[in-house]
């Protein structure tokens, strides 16, 4: 689908045609409006924002929050390899290990999560997969909890459903937009940052926030934001570098901005 604005709009795309994302989804949650559109077609690779869906298994499973569960060989990264600040061994709450796998997405942390479950992993796949279908997600497929793999697929529109369900259940709006969080193992503390510095921007009000990266998807980011009064979805797929995808948001923040002010003064509504 090429670029779109919204049907009836009497103001051009303007800035927000700069916006460099591949794939883009801008949707006025009040109105259900889509205010822009770029890509936003077939499913694809999510990479980390599937530990949106992540949480959502975990918080409605109503496990204790308190349990301690440790990280351990199982949930080292083979596929990317990438990195973990987690070593095997760390005992964290499943509080915490939620809470740096959304905010810092860590990775070793969702696995964890994943394989606690009760019946495993095996159950806890099949239990994000049920609840896709439960949330209306059609167009979304998950394997495994962390978004390591390329088979975690969601199209643009079933990933505003997710930012809503995620803005539902209150901690994950926390743990998204928390700018750092300290844990200790070990008796040592180690503190972890958000990995979208627009929370830490007070001009932002962000009710839910996750970025993601693997090859295949590229540089990822999706918000729900109080933009002017208004909830607004933001999804931003296939970008090239982590500034891209933020600058993105600026842009669109912007535009949304100078969108409600011009449509204020027309009478025209959004």
């Amino acid at each position: 689908m090429g670029a779109v604005a919204s049907a009836g709009a009497s103001t051009s795309t303007g800035g927000v045609s700069a916006v460099r994302s591949n794939v883009v989804l801008v949707q006025d949650l009040g109105s259900n409006t889509v205010l822009f559109a770029r890509n936003d077609g077939p499913p694809r690779p999510i990479a980390s924002i599937t530990k949106l869906m992540t949480a959502i298994v975990i918080v409605d499973a109503n496990q204790a929050m308190s349990e301690i569960i440790e990280v351990t060989t199982s949930d080292i990264d083979t596929v990317k390899h990438s990195r973990s600040r987690l070593p095997v061994g760390t005992k964290l709450s499943r509080s915490d290990m939620l809470h740096l796998a959304l905010m810092s997405s860590e990775n070793r942390a969702a696995n964890a999560l994943g394989r606690h479950y009760p019946g495993g992993m095996t159950a806890f796949v099949a239990a994000m997969n049920s609840k896709a279908k439960q949330l209306g997600m059609t167009q979304s497929r998950f394997v495994e909890p962390t978004g390591l793999s390329s088979e975690n697929v969601a199209s643009p529109q079933d990933l505003v459903i997710l930012l809503q369900a995620s803005a539902s259940r209150v901690a994950i709006r926390q743990y998204t937009t928390d700018d750092q969080h300290e844990v200790r193992s070990s008796g040592h503390p180690t503190l972890f940052r958000n990995t979208n510095m627009l929370v830490l921007n007070p001009t932002w009000d962000i009710k839910v926030s996750k970025t993601g990266y693997i090859s295949e998807a590229g540089q990822c980011l999706v918000m729900l934001a109080r933009i002017n009064n208004r909830d607004v979805a933001i999804v931003l797929l296939n970008a090239e570098g982590k500034g891209t995808r933020v600058g993105d948001a600026v842009k669109i923040k912007q535009w949304v901005q100078q969108k409600q002010v011009l449509a204020g003064l027309t009478g025209n509504p959004l």
